[in-house]
């Protein structure tokens, strides 16, 4: 029985939760097989041309940025995967941290990272919030979490979808609130609260064999006068990209600035689609929901740490290139950048 069941509310199922517009219904242990037999038999996935970029992090910059209150300068860092730092509101937060060498629940098994960290854990500055999409191991990571709970100056605030608090709780963080999709919570920051909302995706959630669907997923629209930044979380295609749109149109006409100032966009992990295109987006779709949410730039994630699926590990920033022309898009609308990068963005107006 789903303690948080709302028959108000279609997504809410007895059992747990569900998408919006397509069931999700989790991969048998044939499919996983027959995947895995024909990656084995064409030698999927490939090599990479070379290795993922990565540039040394502007530290001292970004640790007085931190500091800097009401003269912080709206950016971006990213760490790796589905792992950046974002500084707007006179706060630093980070989307779904993962710091850790495999993305499992043991330290000798499962995907292992190829890129370190953009920025080590004991380098960080103070991160004020943390926002969670889902209760994988590649986006909750426990020893990161546990962690930034350990950091200096206290705990961070932890947003999550509904169901992970207690998981959160049953590890000593008790810094945390959970939200359902369109829920809203408001926090102080340098220039007026900053509005975080729990906006839907179309993934799934599991931790174990057991739990499957028994928590909710979702990205996150972080909403304050310097900034207005998305993070889709993990996704397949979806109509809730264009509902994401009309929810804030109230809020980005061009009178306030206009649309999100940036996008955080997953691009890897597709291949093969049979079996990932009902969670994972391609690059051409990747493009789509950029286009849906009306971004004025957007940066492509969760590709070069981990090998997840049939695609080179290096491929999807080649595939978004080649695509992002083929369409006329500029260079500037959506983009890859190294592991460690940061790139400051213009403050609304």
């Amino acid at each position: 029985m789903n303690r948080y069941s709302d028959p108000a509310r279609p997504h809410h199922r007895e059992r747990g939760f569900q998408n919006n517009y397509e069931e999700f219904q989790p991969k048998s242990l044939s499919e996983l097989l027959r995947w895995r037999r024909q990656a084995l038999r064409d030698r999927l996935p490939p090599s990479p041309l070379a290795p993922t970029p990565r540039v040394a992090p502007e530290l001292e910059w970004l640790h007085a940025n931190a500091r800097a209150g009401t003269a912080m300068v709206p950016c971006f860092t990213w760490i790796g995967h589905a792992t950046v730092m974002v500084q707007m509101g006179g706060l630093t937060m980070l989307t779904d941290p993962m710091f850790s060498p495999r993305a499992s629940p043991v330290r000798f098994a499962g995907p292992k990272r190829h890129t370190p960290p953009g920025i080590a854990l004991s380098q960080l500055p103070r991160v004020d919030l943390v926002l969670v999409s889902h209760n994988h191991y590649d986006h909750l990571d426990a020893p990161s979490v546990d962690a930034l709970n350990r950091q200096p100056g206290g705990p961070p605030l932890f947003v999550v979808p509904l169901g992970i608090k207690p998981w959160l709780a049953s590890r000593r963080m008790h810094n945390a609130i959970e939200l359902d999709w369109w829920d809203r919570h408001t926090v102080p920051g340098a220039h007026g609260d900053l509005e975080i909302a729990l906006v839907p995706a179309q993934h799934w959630s599991s931790r174990s064999p057991r739990d499957a669907m028994a928590t909710l997923w979702g990205g996150f629209a972080v909403l304050a006068p310097d900034c207005h930044l998305l993070y889709t979380g993990d996704t397949g295609y979806s109509r809730d990209f264009a509902d994401i749109r009309r929810h804030f149109s109230d809020r980005q006409t061009p009178e306030q600035g206009g649309g999100f100032d940036i996008a955080l966009i997953p691009i890897g992990a597709y291949a093969p689609r049979w079996f990932m295109k009902s969670q994972h987006v391609d690059i051409e779709e990747a493009l789509r929901i950029h286009a849906d949410v009306g971004a004025k730039r957007s940066l492509g994630i969760h590709w070069g740490v981990f090998e997840l699926s049939d695609e080179a590990i290096d491929e999807p920033p080649r595939k978004l290139a080649e695509v992002r022309d083929a369409q006329g898009i500029p260079e500037e609308q959506f983009f890859a950048v190294a592991v460690g990068e940061t790139r400051r963005l213009p403050p609304r107006r």
